[in-house]
């Protein structure tokens, strides 16, 4: 038997509550007379057919009653003629009379009392959130508790566009760093509504930099390094050290003619471990994301080489890296370093499948194979792998 039972009319209005339809109907108060009510709410019924009055006929009766008997609808009777039957007064339509009927058989008054409230409270100091209520009320509700702190940090942003403070500095009732942390993907939501346009940085998108979008100070970018010549220094007791300086003081650095190029690694301990070289640096990368390194316009005149692991998403970091040093060629991503460590293959679990226009031809082709699997499915080759032999070959070979 297939005829709607009482737990699928429940369900049908818990849908109208997960997707926040009910919710959003509380936004509706003080509407236009003319707007058209939820309520009465009509539900879906499946009746039993005509074989079922036949050869079920006390079945279909006691599931009648049993509509009849539920306290948040009211049943449409209809009166039919059954050829075998005789006459059946069955329900032909379910109706939901009320708000009210609905809350209470879903047992969510509470909830709409309380998303009611974070309404009345927005409307009257921030209506322009109106809108982000009714876009997330499942959302909204969920944060009723944080509800006033939220309103009052955007307010405060109101009053003080992009502040020019840390996180950490702002000052209100219940609010620290950590808050802002935490609500930081609802706030940029909430902030957009809010600010005018002159107090976002739409350049700035993405968690990441959420303090950049809204005017707040981040903390630094910090690039490190070590100048693998002896003959290059920071001062004298600094020759060889492991450095590390925010990205404005990195782009400042003046080595003149004596820095000739410089290397990109991602492993720490090839970073550390990377052999002394004339002329050279080396730079501990940090996978995806060159924005900082980008300020450093004296890259552009130092021959740049970059060496990722031998997968997919090295050379998509290859590729974004070029996007920002066009002029930046990799090194140790070869076939021939991918052959010569085949003992020591790995597996990449996800693998990039976006095309990568900065690539050269010959790492095309390799990214090629690697992304469509045709050596050897997930195929990579950590560069944590290579020996040091293999990178004093590859740096032999740059110098002929």
């Amino acid at each position: 038997m297939n005829w709607t039972q009482p737990a699928d009319l429940r369900a049908q209005l818990g849908r109208l509550w997960q997707r926040g339809d009910l919710l959003r109907d509380a936004l509706q108060e003080g509407a236009p007379p003319d707007a058209q009510p939820r309520f009465p709410l009509r539900l879906q019924l499946k009746t039993p057919s005509s074989a079922d009055l036949t050869e079920r006929l006390p079945q279909v009766r006691a599931w009648a009653a049993e509509l009849a008997a539920l306290d948040f609808v009211q049943v449409q009777w209809q009166a039919v003629q059954h050829r075998v039957q005789g006459r059946q007064n069955l329900p032909a339509a379910v109706w939901v009379p009320s708000r009210e009927a609905a809350l209470a058989c879903l047992g969510k008054r509470p909830d709409w009392l309380r998303f009611s409230a974070q309404i009345a409270q927005t409307r009257q100091s921030l209506p322009g959130l109106l809108p982000w209520l009714a876009k997330r009320p499942q959302q909204a509700l969920a944060l009723a508790p944080q509800w006033p702190q939220l309103l009052a940090l955007v307010a405060w942003m109101q009053q003080n566009p992009r502040p020019g403070i840390y996180l950490r500095q702002v000052d209100l009732p219940g609010i620290h760093s950590k808050f802002i942390e935490q609500h930081r993907a609802v706030l940029a939501e909430l902030f957009d509504l809010a600010l005018p346009a002159t107090a976002i940085d739409p350049s700035k998108t993405g968690l990441g930099q959420f303090a950049l979008r809204y005017g707040f100070l981040d903390k630094p970018a910090r690039i490190r390094f070590r100048l693998l010549d002896p003959a290059l220094r920071l001062r004298p007791e600094l020759a060889t050290a492991d450095v590390a300086l925010d990205a404005d003081s990195f782009s400042r650095l003046d080595f003149g003619p004596g820095l000739q190029r410089v290397f990109i690694t991602e492993n720490e301990i090839n970073f550390l471990a990377f052999p002394p070289q004339a002329h050279s640096m080396v730079i501990f990368g940090a996978g995806y994301g060159w924005e900082a390194l980008a300020r450093s316009d004296w890259l552009q005149n130092c021959a740049l080489y970059y060496w990722g692991d031998i997968d997919t998403h090295g050379f998509a970091i290859l590729n974004q890296l070029r996007g920002h040093f066009a002029h930046a060629r990799s090194f140790l991503m070869g076939s021939a370093t991918l052959q010569a460590h085949s003992a020591l293959w790995g597996n990449e679990a996800t693998p990039c499948t976006g095309d990568l226009p900065l690539l050269h031809p010959d790492e095309a082709a390799l990214y090629e194979a690697l992304r469509t699997g045709s050596i050897r499915t997930g195929l990579r080759l950590e560069q944590e792998h290579i020996g040091f032999a293999w990178l004093q070959l590859g740096l032999n070979n740059l110098e002929q």
